[in-house]
């Protein structure tokens, strides 16, 4: 895979914040050497965080992510700076970028400055047009390693440089490669249905697979309705790895003594918010009458009839507790701040976020007291499977 077609979540996400009018822009267009952002003397012309997934040599694949000045104002402007701040989320690295044409800081970058120390988020601070203001040492800013730029600068090797050495361990955590052996048979269930995205497969599916393949595994992979006799022609398979929604007619075909898990399960343990998803399986059995449950999803994408978020897991979930359960629903970045009525959140794999986001949207529940399940933990346990899909773990 070239480092073009590394998936977003995949990528290392940089941060650029700053007041309105430091030069946020102009550095992350000078950075890329692509027009990302719009350049402008005129305050405020970035109003939403700009995403764009590119390659930076040397540093390679990467999210550049341009964000709203968080010193806008007005009702708009406080809705501008939450979605900002919001960022921090995300990013692996946070660039702060200051204005040498001020002679201090404003109390908006001193706040920033004390949230991402807090965070203990690897960042660096460029102080910007020194062109035209001769730089300064402000003492807000002591112990800190300046970098020192010309917003019309083309040459933007030392920010490069900087970037790198913050660069975090690119070392993967597991997957699913140190469950099984070299040359063991693994055989991976994709159903092909309405909600299989037309012309490819799911990124949970294409991790799982090249991580079998480096192995050195034989991988086999069908549908459902041909597992059962794709069983019968090899008797050497270890492991079975399925989609979700095909958790209960699987285990019904595939033998005791064969492993059995989902791509789900693997993404909890990749992301490591395995233990915590295990603590909101049991808050399913406590839900009662009259409770909410948030299903949220990471991405956004169209809605099929019988879509998975909005349709199938409200009715397992009715079905299974015999509650009359209410349920409310979030996608992409509307994650919700007050998470305080919910008595549980079911949440996506979140394949097409990174690490940093979906943990930090489990910190959040946990923060306030609030269980979180992914989609294939909560289904394994409404199909009655959860202990044996985790027997591979162990």
């Amino acid at each position: 895979m070239s480092l073009n077609n590394t998936p977003s979540g995949a990528r290392v996400h940089i941060g650029f914040f700053g007041i309105r009018n430091a030069g946020k822009s102009s550095i992350v267009n000078g950075l890329t050497n692509q027009t990302v952002s719009l350049v402008s003397a005129h305050k405020g012309t970035t109003t939403d965080p700009v995403k764009k997934a590119m390659e930076i040599l040397p540093i390679g694949p990467v999210v550049v992510i341009d964000t709203a000045g968080f010193d806008d104002e007005g009702e708009l402007g406080e809705l501008r700076k939450g979605r900002s701040y919001r960022i921090l989320d995300e990013v692996d690295i946070v660039v702060l970028v200051l204005d040498a044409r001020n002679t201090s800081l404003t109390l908006e970058e001193i706040d920033f400055l004390q949230i991402i120390r807090d965070r203990n988020l690897p960042h660096i601070i460029i102080e910007n047009h020194v062109d035209e203001a001769a730089p300064h040492s402000f003492p807000e800013l002591e112990g800190e390693s300046l970098i020192y730029v010309d917003a019309t600068d083309d040459d933007m090797t030392k920010v490069k440089e900087a970037l790198i050495k913050l660069l975090p361990d690119l070392k993967e955590p597991a997957l699913v490669a140190d469950l099984v052996q070299e040359k063991d048979s693994v055989v991976l269930v994709i159903p092909i249905d309405e909600s299989a995205p037309k012309d490819r497969i799911i990124l949970p599916q294409q991790m799982v697979l090249r991580d079998l393949l480096d192995k050195r595994c034989k991988v086999l992979c069908c549908q459902p309705s041909e597992l059962a006799e794709l069983l019968k022609e090899d008797e050497n398979i270890s492991l079975v790895i399925t989609d979700s929604q095909a958790f209960k007619q699987v285990a019904a075909i595939v033998p005791e003594d064969i492993l059995l898990t989902s791509f789900s399960i693997l993404m909890a343990r990749y992301r490591g918010s395995l233990a915590t998803q295990l603590e909101g399986v049991a808050a399913i059995k406590a839900l009662d009458d009259g409770d909410t449950v948030l299903i949220s999803e990471a991405c956004t994408h169209h809605r099929q009839c019988n879509d998975i978020g909005t349709v199938k897991i409200p009715n397992w979930v009715k079905e299974y507790t015999g509650k009359d359960v209410r349920f409310e629903f979030s996608s992409g970045n509307d994650f919700p701040e007050d998470l305080t009525k919910y008595k549980l959140v079911i949440h996506c794999g979140g394949c097409m976020a990174n690490t940093n986001e979906m943990q930090n949207r489990v910190k959040h529940c946990k923060s306030q007291n609030v269980p979180v399940v992914n989609y294939g933990m909560a289904i394994a346990e409404f199909t009655g499977i959860l202990d044996r899909s985790l027997k591979v773990l162990n």
